[in-house]
């Protein structure tokens, strides 16, 4: 592994859409602390924004204390988990303190870095893309019924964007006592480009559409307000949540 030295810089978006009305979508993010979270929660207005807002808060609370305590460098991927773990709790507690909240929960799709280390995890169908020179590609697995469906061979993937059956997610933050998130380790290049989002975005705009965005000379604000003009254009049917982490040489 390279030992080049790089850092990041980066920004976020967010919009209710043209049909909600509400977001129940959230980010958060440290560049400080290395650490970037985007959330999409569910359950009715309030409870899915209180879902989501808990799980960004809780998560970025826990590892930014555990990555910034000046002691020997953290197990990336036993963080992620114990955060996941602490968030998972807070929604459920919550939910079961208050019964206008049952059932509310959220996906939750993260990054945390660490020089060229880059440690990705996420819990249902809010998905990180990396591009590299200046090709997409997805790398988070949605947990969701269509996706289980596709990789079975039941379903082709324009079925699957059809399918009245395409929002309903197997894996959420806060809807059952336990949860297990997807954790996996990538090395960074200077150029990377990362996209954290909500499927907001993803339902109204093609991975090549996105691909073909992010090409663009302009600044991360100015990418991530193109990423949620594209949704909005395409008829903003949810919330949208994108969030951009650029590896600088």
């Amino acid at each position: 592994m390279s030992t080049a030295l790089v850092h990041y810089s980066a920004a976020a978006a967010t919009d209710r859409g043209r049909k909600r009305p509400s977001n129940e979508d959230a980010f958060a993010y440290s560049v400080e602390h290395g650490v970037y979270l985007v959330c999409d929660g569910m359950g009715g207005a309030a409870a899915g924004e209180i879902a989501s807002s808990l799980a960004a808060e809780e998560t970025l609370k826990h590892l930014t204390r555990r990555i910034g305590n000046g002691t020997e460098t953290p197990d990336l991927a036993q963080l992620a988990e114990e955060a996941i773990i602490i968030a998972n709790d807070a929604i459920y507690k919550r939910a079961e303190r208050n019964y206008k909240l049952s059932g509310m929960g959220t996906t939750l799709v993260g990054l945390i870095v660490d020089e060229r280390r880059v440690l990705l995890f996420n819990v249902g169908d809010s998905r990180c893309y990396l591009l590299r020179n200046a090709r997409i590609q997805q790398l988070t697995v949605d947990h969701s019924l269509v996706e289980e469906q596709v990789r079975m061979g039941r379903m082709t993937r324009s079925e699957a964007l059809r399918s009245p059956l395409k929002n309903i997610i197997t894996r959420a933050l806060g809807t059952q006592s336990r949860v297990t998130p997807d954790v996996f380790e990538r090395e960074a290049e200077p150029g990377d480009l990362f996209l954290l989002c909500s499927d907001g975005l993803t339902r109204e705009v093609s991975d090549s559409q996105i691909e073909s965005l992010l090409c663009y000379d302009h600044t991360l604000a100015v990418l991530c307000s193109k990423l949620v003009e594209a949704a909005m254009n395409a008829g903003g049917h949810d919330n949208i949540t994108c969030l951009l982490v650029r590896v600088e040489g």
